[in-house]
């Protein structure tokens, strides 16, 4: 795991992965998928550079003889074994695919992360861990006691700390909340506020589909302290969910198409 003991998709992915040649035939390559109860597809490989994917779709009413290079899809969505886990299943969800090849550096298949991977990770999240990490973080910069509670947490009362999330992450948020796989809130209750530390997405998402009031970790600090997200939501004028603006960036750094990488190799 990297950043901050975030779940990675190099954490979770298949790394014994069946792949097919360019060089296969489509009969040779539609009997693998016949005699297959996993596979309706494969990555496409020269050696172990992903060149494309075939699935079942693609060889329909081609010629048994035609070689699978002829037939793949070569703009095809892949990974990087260091993206966060949970910014895989959002590209996941958002394309409706069933799996998302994993490459390296050099566009070489390491692995192959499925939609079964990501949720077994959201199940698996250590949070209470990450909860645990800034309570002692807390108590040891401002020298005070902090308790942890679990409960539920009205919207309406959370003050942001994070000014901005991306728009086309809010899809897959909705997702995980209608499916019951968002992880709870982080909050921190100094007693006069209620401050989000971690779910800005979540909180955006579910307010989006009016959800009123979501599960969280609290982190109760009873005396008076100057914490810095407090500075931060002050400065940005931070009161409400309505606050929180949905930019529309570009896709996720870590993500690419075969078809950019064989242009780039």
């Amino acid at each position: 795991m990297t950043d901050e003991g975030k779940p990675t998709v190099g954490d979770y992915m298949t790394r014994d992965v069946d792949t097919v040649s360019p060089d296969d035939t489509v009969a040779a390559v539609s009997k693998r998928v016949a005699e297959s109860d996993e596979h309706s597809g494969f990555p496409v490989c020269d050696g172990r550079h992903v060149e494309g994917f075939v699935s079942a779709r693609d060889l329909l009413l081609e010629d048994d003889a035609e070689p699978i290079f002829k037939v793949m899809t070569t703009d095809l969505l892949v990974a990087h074994p260091e993206m966060n886990l949970t910014d895989a299943a959002r590209v996941i969800l958002r394309s409706g695919i069933q799996r998302l090849p994993v490459v390296d550096d050099a566009g070489n298949l390491v692995g192959i992360i499925s939609n079964a991977d990501v949720i077994r990770g959201q199940i698996e999240r250590a949070t209470p861990g990450k909860v645990d990490k800034l309570m002692r973080t807390l108590e040891n910069i401002h020298g005070v006691k902090a308790r942890e509670e679990r409960r539920e947490v009205a919207l309406a009362d959370l003050t942001p700390t994070q000014g901005k999330v991306y728009a086309d992450e809010l899809e897959g948020r909705r997702y995980e909340l209608e499916h019951g796989l968002a992880e709870p809130l982080v909050v921190i209750d100094t007693g006069e506020d209620l401050l989000l530390a971690d779910g800005h997405h979540r909180v955006k998402a579910a307010d989006n589909i009016d959800i009123a009031e979501m599960d969280a970790y609290v982190i109760v600090i009873d005396e008076q302290i100057d914490l810095g997200m407090a500075k931060t939501a002050e400065k940005e004028d931070l009161e409400t969910i309505a606050d929180i603006d949905a930019v529309d960036y570009a896709h996720h750094p870590l993500v690419e198409t075969t078809q950019r990488l064989q242009e780039e190799s």
